[in-house]
C-alpha cells in the first residue's frame, strides 16, 4: 500500500433562472405587413388558483410589435404516470465523517451499477437520478412497499471509486429506495392551462422531466448541474486550464405548453496529462522541474497558492504496483507535502520507518525520476510522489479562473446572437432527445425538426432625458440604448471647492508632464459638462503605494488647506497596474474617515488619454460631489407614476452578494439604495455585514427606515415640497431565486411596513416589489432588420410577456440595453406584489426608463439603476473595512472550524465602518 502521513514521524505533509412560458392570441403585430398591434387581453387563471406572486390580468401592448426567436423548444409531456423514490445512499460502513455525502458523480455510477448489474431485472426499463436524492421511474419498481436496500460494490476497476488503501477489498455501498410519491401529468397539465396551483406536486413533475432529460448526457459527459461539457470545441488557456463549450439544458413550464430552455455555456476544465506538467503550467515555470523541490527553495506561498489550485483533482498513478490497481482508480488530491519524497518517511506496518521514495522504488523496481519532488496526499493520507501521477481528461475545475486569464475565458463564452442561435440548434443533436432510451420511455417527445420558438415582441419607445438649461439642446432621445453628451451641461452640476492629485505610479511611468497633461484633460472636462472648479492648479504629489495611504491622505489634506485655506473636497488618485490594495484604502479614508469625494484613475488609462476618457470621468465626478447628471423627463408617460407630486414615489434597490464557495468565515454584504429626488435620478445608499451566505435582509427597517427619512428631508429642504412623505414604494429586489420569492413577501415586506411604521408615515405607503433577475439563459434574437441593432442583437427596449411568460403569474423580460460584445441577455421581472395596481405597460415602460439614469455611462443598462448601484454597493462593501485591521477578503477557500467561524464573522461586524455623514448624503459608489 501507498505510504501514510505519520504525524510523530513526518518532516513534511501539510454564484436564478428564468420561468418559461407561452401563451395570448397567435402573433399580428408587427414590421411592415405584420399586421395591427398585439391584443392586451390575457387568459386569466381560474379563481382557486394561488400564486406566489401577482396574477397576470393583461399584456402591455406599448410600443411596436415584431417577432423574435428565442432558446426554447417546445416538448409534448408523459400522459402515464410517474413514480418518485427516495433515495438514501451511504458507505456501508462509515470510514469518515466526511464520507457521509458522497459526489454526484460517484452516486450516478453507484446507482448506474444497481440498474445494470446488481438488480437488472427490477429495473427494466431504467430508472432516472438526479444524483442526490431522487429517483424517478416510468413503471413502478418491484420492490417492497416500505422500501428496499441493495448492496453495490463498484467491482468494474474503470469506475470512478474513491481509493481504496485499506487492504480489505472494494467498498461496499448501500442504497436504499423508497416510494414517496406517484406523479400524474394531469396536474401538470392543468398547471400550464391555468387550472393548477403551482404546488409541490407540479414542482415535482417539472424536476422529473429536468431528470429524464439530463440523464443520458450526465452519463456520457462531464456535468455541472444543468450543463454539461464536451471536448468538440475546447480552448487551452494556460496554468493549466482548458475551456470546453457546453450545453445547458432545462424543462420550463410555459402557457398551453412545455418547452426545454437551452443554452451554449462554458466549462473550465484542468488539463489533462501529467500532473507534474499541470503544476508546472500553472505556476508558471513549465519544464522548469527543479523550481517545484522544497530542497531547492520552493516558496511556502507558490505551494499553498497550487495546493489550492489541485485540491480536489482526481488522479490516476501511473506506476503498476499494487496489483495493477494503482493504474485504474482515480484518487482525489487533498495537498501537497512541504518537502520531498526523500524527504518524507511513513511507519510501516512491520516497524521501522520507510521513504516514499524507497518506497516507490520497491514497488516499481525503479528509482523515481524526481525525488526531491514533493508528493501529493490522497485519500484518507496515502502518498504519492507527483510525478507518478496522470490528470484523467473532462475534470471540470471548480475554482474561480485567474483573474489574468479573465478575457480569454470572455473571448471564448462570447458568440454574436447569429452564431449563438446556431450553436444552440446545433446542441439538438448532441443532446439527442429522439435516440435517448429515457426521453422515449417517459414519454416525453420533441419533434425531429423542432426550430427555436418564435415569440411575440414589442420595441419600447425610449424617454427623453434632460440635461442642463445651459445645453445647446437640453433634451436627448436615447438611439437603441445610446446618446453623448457633446454640446450638453449636466442637470446639476457639482462645484469642487478643492482639489489635490495623488500619484502612485512611479515618476519615470508617470513624468511631471504626464500630470500636467492629465489635469488640464480634467479642467478642460469640467468645463465642457459645467462642473465648476475655480482651482485651476491643484496641489500635486507623487506618493509611495507600500506606504500608509491615510497619513498620506491626511498630510496631502493638511497641505492644501495651509496653502487654500480650505481642505479639499475631492482627491484624485493615479494608481499602478495592481493597485488594488491602494485603492481600498483610499476609498476608506474618503468615504467613511475624512468624508471626501475620492477619484481613481489607473495611470495606463489616463496617460495621454482623449478628451472623452475625462468626460467619462466626469460622469462619476459630478454626482460623488452632489450633482444629478440627468434626469428623465418628468413629463414622459414612462415616469409619470413617479413624478406625481400629489402622490411622491420613492423607488428602492436592494441587493446581497455572498462569498466564495468555501470561504468560511466571511459575511454576506447587504445593500439598500433609494432615490431622494422626485425625478428619480439621484440616489443614496445604505450596506451592512450580516450571517454569511443568507439572503433575506437582517436589516431592512434600519436601512429603509434611513432612506425613507434622507427622502423627506430632500423633499422638505432641498425641494421644498409642501408633502414629503412617500404615498407609493417600488422595491425592485435583486438575487433571489424563485424559491425564495415567498420570503421576500414573508420576510422582507413586513420589514418595510416596520420602517414606515416607525417613523410615524400615514397612510402607509402602497408598495410594489419586482424581483429582477439576470442569471437565467432565456435570450432572444432578431426575425428582421427593424428588430436588430448593429451588432446583430435585439434592440433596446425590447419586451417579452407573453409566449416565455408564466403561465399564471405576472413576469416579463426586458432587454433594455443596446448591445455591444456576444449575445445580450434581457433581465426577468417577477411582480411579488403590487398594491400600486401597475398596468403592464406602466411597470415596464417605468423599468425602461429606470435603465437610462444610470449615472456612469451614456447608455441604458441592463437593470434598473437602483438595483445595479445595489449590486455596485454590496461588492464595494469591503472598503468600509479598515485595510490595515488584517481582516482576509481574498476568494480562497478557507477550512475553518465552527467556533472560528463565528469569531470571524464577530470581527468583520466590529470592523465594519458606517459612511461619514458627508459621503452618505452622495453617490460614493458611482
Amino acid at each position: 500500500m501507498p505510504p501514510r502521513i505519520s504525524p510523530q514521524n513526518s518532516r513534511g505533509g501539510g454564484g436564478r433562472g428564468g420561468r418559461g412560458g407561452r401563451g395570448g392570441p397567435p402573433m399580428r403585430g408587427g414590421y411592415g405587413s405584420s399586421g395591427p398591434a398585439l391584443s392586451a387581453v390575457a387568459p386569466s387563471a381560474s379563481a382557486h388558483i394561488t400564486t406566489v406572486g401577482v396574477k397576470r390580468t393583461s399584456y402591455g401592448v406599448a410600443g411596436t410589435s415584431c417577432a423574435v426567436y428565442t432558446n426554447h423548444f417546445p416538448v409534448k409531456i408523459p400522459d402515464s404516470v410517474i413514480t418518485h423514490y427516495d433515495v438514501s445512499l451511504r458507505f456501508a460502513v462509515v470510514i469518515t465523517p466526511s464520507e457521509k455525502t458522497l459526489p454526484a458523480r460517484l452516486n450516478m455510477d453507484i446507482i448506474m451499477q444497481l440498474q445494470k448489474v446488481v438488480a437488472p431485472g427490477i429495473f427494466t426499463p431504467r430508472a432516472v437520478y438526479d444524483g442526490r436524492k431522487n429517483l424517478f421511474a416510468a413503471v413502478p419498481l418491484r420492490i417492497a412497499e416500505d422500501g428496499q436496500e441493495f448492496d453495490v460494490t463498484l467491482s468494474d476497476p474503470e469506475a470512478p471509486s474513491p481509493a481504496n488503501t485499506s487492504g480489505k477489498g472494494p467498498k461496499v455501498y448501500k442504497v436504499k429506495l423508497k416510494k414517496v410519491a406517484e406523479i400524474n401529468p394531469v396536474v401538470l397539465q392543468r398547471f400550464l392551462e391555468g387550472m393548477q396551483s403551482h404546488d409541490n406536486d407540479v414542482l415535482t413533475a417539472i424536476t422529473a422531466l429536468n431528470v429524464v432529460i439530463r440523464m443520458e448526457p450526465t452519463q456520457k459527459y462531464p456535468f455541472n448541474i444543468r450543463s454539461f461539457f464536451t471536448d468538440r470545441e475546447k480552448k487551452d488557456i494556460g496554468q493549466g486550464i482548458e475551456l470546453w463549450r457546453g450545453y445547458f439544458q432545462s424543462v420550463r413550464p410555459a402557457m398551453n405548453q412545455m418547452l426545454i430552455n437551452i443554452d451554449i455555456s462554458t466549462g473550465t476544465m484542468y488539463k489533462p496529462g501529467p500532473l507534474l506538467g499541470l503544476c508546472l503550467e500553472f505556476i508558471g515555470k513549465p519544464g522548469q522541474v527543479q523550481f517545484l523541490m522544497p530542497s531547492r527553495g520552493f516558496p511556502e506561498r507558490e505551494r499553498l497558492r497550487l495546493q489550492r489550485f489541485i485540491a480536489g483533482i482526481r488522479v490516476l498513478t501511473a506506476h503498476t504496483g499494487e496489483k495493477g490497481r494503482g493504474s485504474k482508480t482515480p484518487r482525489v488530491v487533498k495537498k501537497i507535502s512541504s518537502s520531498g519524497a526523500s524527504s518524507l518517511t511513513f511507519q510501516l506496518r512491520e516497524g521501522g520507518q520507510m521513504t516514499v521514495a524507497d518506497y516507490f522504488q520497491r514497488v516499481t523496481n525503479k528509482p523515481l525520476r524526481f525525488p526531491d519532488l514533493p508528493c501529493v496526499e490522497v485519500g484518507s493520507g496515502a502518498l504519492l510522489p507527483i510525478e507518478l501521477c496522470e490528470v484523467p481528461p473532462g475534470q471540470i475545475m471548480r475554482k474561480q479562473v485567474p483573474p489574468e486569464l479573465t478575457k480569454n475565458v470572455l473571448e471564448f463564452a462570447t458568440k454574436k446572437p447569429s452564431d449563438r442561435l446556431d450553436s444552440i440548434r446545433r446542441g439538438l443533436g448532441v443532446l439527442s432527445y429522439g435516440q435517448s432510451d429515457y426521453v422515449r420511455q417517459f414519454g416525453l417527445h420533441m419533434e425531429a425538426n423542432a426550430d427555436a420558438l418564435r415569440v411575440n415582441a414589442r420595441i419600447l419607445p425610449a424617454p427623453t432625458l434632460k440635461y442642463g438649461q445651459q445645453s445647446k439642446n437640453p433634451s436627448i432621445t436615447p438611439v437603441n440604448g445610446a446618446w453623448n453628451m457633446v454640446d450638453k451641461k449636466f442637470y446639476r452640476p457639482a462645484e469642487i471647492k478643492g482639489w489635490i492629485i495623488l500619484i502612485y505610479e512611479r515618476q519615470a511611468r508617470f513624468k511631471n508632464e504626464n500630470a500636467d497633461d492629465m489635469k488640464q484633460g480634467l479642467m478642460t472636462a469640467f468645463k465642457d459638462c459645467g462642473i465648476v472648479c475655480p482651482d485651476s492648479n491643484p496641489l500635486v504629489r507623487y506618493e509611495n503605494g507600500q506606504g500608509n495611504i491615510a497619513t498620506q491622505l491626511r498630510a496631502a489634506g493638511n497641505m492644501y488647506k495651509d496653502k487654500r485655506g480650505i481642505h479639499p473636497t475631492l482627491i484624485v488618485a493615479i494608481l499602478p497596474e495592481g493597485g488594488t490594495d491602494i485603492y481600498t484604502a483610499i476609498k476608506h479614508f474618503g468615504d467613511c474617515v475624512a468624508g471626501v469625494a475620492t477619484q481613481c484613475l489607473k495611470s495606463n488609462k489616463c496617460f495621454r488619454a482623449k478628451q472623452q476618457y475625462y468626460a467619462n470621468v466626469c460622469l462619476k465626478i459630478n454626482v460623488k460631489l452632489g450633482g444629478i447628471n440627468n434626469i428623465p423627463d418628468p413629463l414622459s408617460p414612462a415616469l409619470e407614476f413617479v413624478t406625481d407630486n400629489a402622490n411622491p414615489a420613492i423607488v428602492m434597490g436592494a441587493d446581497v452578494i455572498h462569498p466564495a464557495p468555501g470561504s468560511e468565515g466571511r459575511p454576506s454584504f447587504t445593500g439598500v439604495v433609494a432615490n431622494v429626488d422626485s425625478a428619480s435620478a439621484k440616489y443614496i445608499a445604505q450596506t451592512r455585514v450580516q450571517v454569511s451566505r443568507k439572503e433575506m435582509i437582517d436589516d431592512l427597517v434600519s436601512m429603509t427606515q434611513h432612506l425613507l427619512d434622507m427622502f423627506r428631508k430632500y423633499r422638505r429642504n432641498v425641494e421644498k415640497k409642501p408633502n414629503i412623505d412617500p404615498k407609493r414604494i417600488i422595491f425592485y429586489r435583486d438575487g433571489v431565486s424563485e424559491g425564495q420569492f415567498q420570503q421576500v413577501l414573508e420576510i422582507e415586506v413586513p420589514m418595510i411596513r416596520k420602517a414606515c411604521e416607525n417613523l410615524g408615515i400615514n397612510p402607509p405607503p402602497k408598495i410594489t416589489v419586482i424581483v429582477v433577475g439576470k442569471r437565467h439563459h432565456v435570450r432572444f434574437f432578431p426575425t428582421s432588420p427593424e428588430s436588430s441593432d448593429k451588432t446583430g442583437n435585439c434592440r433596446a427596449g425590447t419586451v417579452v410577456d407573453r409566449d416565455v411568460g408564466h403561465p399564471t403569474e405576472f413576469d416579463f423580460y426586458l432587454q433594455s440595453h443596446g448591445g455591444l460584445l456576444g449575445t445580450s441577455r434581457p433581465a426577468h421581472y417577477n411582480v411579488l406584489l403590487d398594491e400600486n395596481n401597475f398596468k403592464p405597460d406602466a411597470l415596464q415602460e417605468l423599468s425602461f426608463a429606470l435603465c437610462h439614469v444610470y449615472a456612469r455611462s451614456t447608455r441604458s443598462v441592463s437593470i434598473p439603476a437602483p438595483v445595479y448601484y445595489a449590486d455596485i454597493v454590496c461588492s464595494r462593501a469591503k472598503n468600509h473595512f479598515d485595510p490595515d485591521a488584517g481582516l482576509n477578503f481574498s476568494d480562497t477557500n478557507t477550512q475553518l472550524d465552527d467556533q472560528e467561524v463565528d469569531s470571524s464573522l464577530e470581527n468583520f461586524r466590529k470592523g465594519f465602518k458606517d459612511l461619514h455623514a458627508n459621503t452618505a448624503l452622495n453617490m460614493y459608489f458611482s
